[in-house]
């Protein structure tokens, strides 16, 4: 969608026959006319093409307010929230690696909270964004946003973050991911595995880690991904896991890591800033790709 061919179908049918049914039409019944018919044509047809674009929404230094259109329930305490864009054809223009900053007046603060997070919709989808949320106990934006109901409205802002993803910019990058701070890791997986048709040859090599085996979020999409694409690892770590587990029991360690962790022949890797809390909350700890080996 965000990078839509200017010869779509909905272009030729809806622009490119009409213009030329026109200007035949005209000849047919009055040459002289052709060069108005062309013109009309070119003016019409132009801002169809335009106003059919879609138009990045994000103002990196302005909070705008988006209508939440639906609420899905996924467990007790985790839900994902789709917020409506102003147009269907709107995008929100967010770069891969990067998130967006929700703020709300909650009462007990002194000042309005700000929270960042990462969508799980992308730039493919129009009109709309989607953010899966963990509510905690602590957690000032993620209780704000479960007690959203329909038609109201949340705060948004960005694009932010230190990083953006580009295409081969690593040979293959290593992620550690804890509860929803799986979102920005799987915003970037699924922009590397769009991008395998263009040529984008990058590894990635996933840890996952929860407390139970419901704490999972996403886990479907993660093993489809892993199947249909081999050069995409997940490993699931559980601290209470189920009788017949195959994954790892207990908390992350650097030999877990240093065994899911392929290393390059030279064993320099570059590290990457981009680190998530277990509730997707751009910190300074808590998940975060750990390690880029140098393409």
């Amino acid at each position: 969608m965000a990078n839509e061919s200017l010869m779509a179908r909905k272009y030729i049918d809806g622009v490119y026959i009409p213009t030329l049914l026109l200007i035949v039409g005209t000849a047919i019944v009055k040459r002289e006319w052709v060069p108005y018919a062309v013109a009309v044509a070119a003016i019409a047809g132009g801002y169809k093409i335009f106003a059919g674009q879609p138009r990045k929404v994000l103002k990196p230094t302005e909070f705008q307010e988006f209508e939440l259109s639906e609420k899905t329930i996924l467990s007790h305490n985790t839900a994902i929230y789709r917020f409506r864009l102003p147009n269907e054809t709107d995008i929100l223009g967010l770069p891969i690696g990067q998130h967006i900053s929700l703020a709300a007046t909650i009462e007990g603060q002194p000042k309005e909270v700000v929270r960042s997070y990462t969508p799980i919709s992308s730039d493919d989808n129009a009109g709309y964004f989607d953010l899966l949320v963990k509510s905690y106990p602590q957690g000032n934006i993620s209780k704000h946003l479960a007690t959203l109901k329909v038609g109201q409205v949340m705060k948004v802002r960005g694009p932010k973050g230190a990083m953006t993803y580009k295409p081969n910019m690593c040979s293959r990058i290593g992620m550690i991911a804890g509860g929803t701070g799986i979102t920005p890791m799987l915003q970037v997986v699924k922009a590397i595995i769009k991008g395998r048709a263009a040529g984008d040859k990058t590894k990635v090599d996933l840890i996952f880690a929860n407390v139970n085996p419901e704490d999972i979020l996403l886990k479907e999409d993660l093993d489809q991904l892993a199947k249909d694409d081999a050069d995409f690892n997940v490993h699931y770590v559980l601290n209470n896991p189920p009788n017949k587990w195959d994954g790892s029991t207990g908390f992350v360690t650097a030999d877990m890591i240093k065994a899911r962790k392929t290393s390059s022949a030279s064993g320099q890797y570059e590290a990457v800033d981009l680190r998530t809390t277990a509730n997707g909350e751009c910190y300074e700890k808590g998940s975060r790709i750990i390690g880029v080996q140098k393409a």
